[in-house]
């Protein structure tokens, strides 16, 4: 079965406030986001990953030697991330639940200690890629970075909180500002509940 778009959570304006505009979620979800559910379609089809799910063919397909990825690995796993970035994100209000800031605070020393070194992973990133915030596979929290569409499931990690830092999440709001991108995500758009339920 062909994967689909997923809807966003919510409206194309909804998060423009928060400093999302409606046309950077045009253009990178209906656009960007959708060619990556075509692609990876047409790249998988007729193979031996036709019918398994997103995280079998990123964790079977992804090359830890290899500088350049393939291209079902490249479009499925950029899939899967954007299918959890917008979930990762909330036009509402939305506080940190207690387990999680207990969580942060034992693994960074505090929530800011942490956003600091979120901050630090994504603005040092390289290039395109993604800041992580992960359950590794001791049960520790821990930011990471990742290059182009590389994302924790090929780690065996839990993906707690991704920061998308590929030029098309924020250019149009924020030129070449992508320390100003992350702090403003970090401060005004995370969804934490939904960042918690993760754990």
């Amino acid at each position: 079965m062909a994967f689909e778009l997923p809807d966003l959570p919510y409206a194309h304006d909804a998060l423009a406030s928060k400093g999302m505009s409606a046309e950077t979620l045009e253009f990178h979800h209906d656009i960007h986001h959708n060619a990556y559910v075509t692609n990876g379609n047409k790249a998988i089809e007729g193979t031996e990953w036709d019918g398994k799910s997103l995280e079998e063919i990123i964790k079977g397909t992804y090359d830890p030697k290899a500088v350049a990825q393939s291209g079902i690995f490249n479009n499925i796993s950029q899939l899967w991330n954007h299918n959890q970035f917008w979930e990762m994100m909330t036009p509402d209000a939305s506080k940190m639940p207690g387990d999680l800031e207990k969580a942060i605070t034992e693994s960074f020393g505090s929530v800011d200690k942490f956003k600091d070194e979120f901050k630090a992973a994504g603005a040092g990133q390289f290039g395109s890629g993604w800041a992580w915030l992960v359950k590794d596979t001791d049960g520790g929290l821990k930011v990471t970075k990742t290059e182009n569409g590389v994302n924790p499931v090929c780690f065996g990690q839990t993906a707690l909180l991704g920061c998308d830092v590929w030029e098309h999440s924020y250019y149009i709001d924020f030129r070449n500002k992508r320390p100003d991108y992350l702090t403003n995500f970090l401060d005004n758009l995370v969804n934490w509940e939904n960042v918690a339920s993760r754990m």
